[in-house]
């Protein structure tokens, strides 16, 4: 969760936006918006040091309001679709995540095939795209993909959907684990949704989420524009007011990051999925947080970045080391090539020699074991 007590602390002693943001390493929007909040609902530093986190949070960002623009309300519906296997004819079950904008009463839903972290951030960003747009606040309910510990006196967000929010200057207000009516108008939605879309295609076949999507996007057509029976319009009319309340999409859409915990070995690098990744010699043996997208991975120790990385595909056991991360009496040997390794190897012995040709004739190629003889011949041998 964002330590909202922290940001009003710092702003307290004059501290501008984005050294606040840089300190804390988060989202300058995400700083502008707590802020903004905080004038809203009179609340500084002094008034927020007499408040558990939970209660600064749902002072900031309180729950129960309906005005444009300021809730996104998201979940999982509990009734599955059902596609078919083309290779053994079987049903498979496919899982479908609702977002629902209270004021308007405007939904989304698509189907995935799991409730994993990839699908729940995908849902979110789909979600967004579809509204144009972003709410102030998003109320999910408490899942792991989610929210890790939510109680009365702490919040813990999951990393991954932390960072999600703040790309996109949302906050996160779980709904309360004994409180359904935090989640009233999901749930309501959701069993809209399970009825008006689900249960009216589940006599229909379906061989591809493509397929089942393109339906679920026809059925939620109908149902966001769907005359309201007690009043007049619809969702989509009241949508049509409301989104220009929604804060503007970033101009890039959120890549998800997965983090990892790993302990810097011997040979200052850490493992990550099977690569290996170079961290400064000096924190061998420390535990580092390791955050993964597509592209990139960085390596994080007490929040402080300490490098990043091209992430490695293809065959495991590769290794990206960078020289400014090895020992001096490793840095040494970084310019090496098999024929100076193998006459370094033979001028020490032939045990030697033996071990260093093993290693240059071990790999496919044997540019993929000058690592290894780095680290060999760094040892002192």
């Amino acid at each position: 969760m964002t330590n909202y007590r922290e940001i009003l602390r710092l702003r307290s002693l004059g501290i501008n936006h984005s050294q606040i943001a840089e300190s804390m390493a988060i989202s300058r929007p995400t700083v502008i918006t707590v802020l903004q909040r905080a004038v809203s609902q009179e609340l500084d530093w002094c008034a927020a040091e007499a408040l558990s986190d939970r209660e600064l949070a749902a002072r900031l960002f309180p729950q129960g309001e309906r005005k444009p623009g300021e809730t996104m309300e998201v979940d999982w519906a509990g009734q599955t679709a059902k596609l078919i296997d083309t290779d053994t004819g079987e049903p498979l079950d496919a899982y479908v995540f609702v977002a629902a904008l209270p004021y308007s009463g405007y939904a989304y839903a698509e189907a995935f095939w799991g409730q994993d972290q990839e699908a729940w951030t995908s849902a979110h960003v789909n979600a967004f795209n579809f509204f144009d747009g972003v709410a102030r606040i998003l109320v999910p309910d408490n899942l792991k993909t989610g929210v890790i510990k939510n109680t009365r006196a702490e919040l813990v967000l999951n990393k991954a959907y932390q960072e999600l929010a703040e790309h996109y200057g949302t906050a996160i207000i779980p709904a309360r684990v004994r409180a359904p009516k935090d989640k009233a108008t999901v749930e309501g939605t959701v069993g809209v949704v399970s009825t008006f879309i689900l249960a009216a295609i589940r006599n229909q076949q379906f061989f591809s989420l493509r397929e089942l999507n393109e339906v679920i996007r026809e059925r939620l057509h109908l149902l966001n524009h769907k005359p309201f029976q007690k009043k007049d319009g619809s969702r989509a009319t009241m949508f049509a007011q409301e989104r220009a309340s929604l804060l503007p999409l970033p101009a890039q859409a959120f890549e998800l990051a997965v983090w990892k915990i790993a302990t810097v070995q011997y040979n200052y690098h850490i493992a990550a999925d099977g690569q290996f990744y170079s961290v400064p010699f000096d924190y061998i043996k420390r535990k580092v947080d390791v955050r993964l997208t597509r592209g990139v991975v960085e390596v994080f120790f007490e929040g402080t970045r300490l490098c990043s990385h091209v992430r490695l595909y293809g065959h495991q056991g590769q290794y990206s080391t960078q020289e400014g991360h090895m020992p001096p009496n490793h840095q040494k040997y970084q310019q090496w090539n098999g024929e100076r390794f193998r006459k370094w190897a033979s001028k020490i012995g032939p045990s030697t020699a033996a071990v260093v040709e093993g290693i240059l004739t071990g790999y496919k190629v044997e540019q993929q074991g000058y690592r290894a003889c780095i680290l060999y011949a760094g040892r002192g041998v």
